[in-house]
């Protein structure tokens, strides 16, 4: 596994006071389907329903110790590369919270628990391109509107 962080997910009570929160701070958002992205340097931070967040990781959001509401995602080449970071993980003693498949946004990820619990999703993200240090950029998704 290249060490690299694509993004990081923040899972949010509110997305439109967590949005404007950081809008006040001088960022700059794009949201689409619910979720808010926004360049922050070489990686992606992104605001999410924590609930949404939680089951898309598949875990259980108890509020308690466990899930902290953040989520850190590493975004590889391909599907292929995802299976083998995940298998990898797993390997190590990991726990698979969802299992590599396909994704609704035409993608491949798989999430895993580290060992204190902390979740990573293992993403292919055709949108996301890598860059050849393996930076991101988030896409401009009102492009094509």
């Amino acid at each position: 596994m290249e060490q690299r962080l694509s993004l990081v997910t923040l899972g949010v009570a509110d997305l439109g006071r967590a949005r404007h929160f950081y809008e006040q701070l001088g960022w700059r958002g794009q949201e689409v389907e619910e979720t808010v992205f926004f360049q922050a340097g070489a990686i992606g931070l992104v605001l999410w329903g924590r609930d949404k967040l939680a089951a898309d990781s598949g875990v259980e959001d108890t509020g308690a110790d466990g899930f902290g509401g953040i989520a850190l995602a590493h975004n590889v080449r391909s599907p292929a590369e995802v299976d083998a970071v995940v298998t990898a993980a797993a390997d190590a003693g990991a726990t698979i919270t969802r299992h590599p498949a396909e994704t609704f946004y035409g993608g491949y990820a798989g999430c895993f628990a580290d060992l204190d619990g902390h979740v990573w999703e293992i993403a292919y993200n055709p949108g996301f391109a890598l860059d050849d240090d393996g930076s991101i950029t988030i896409p401009d998704f009102g492009a094509g509107a």
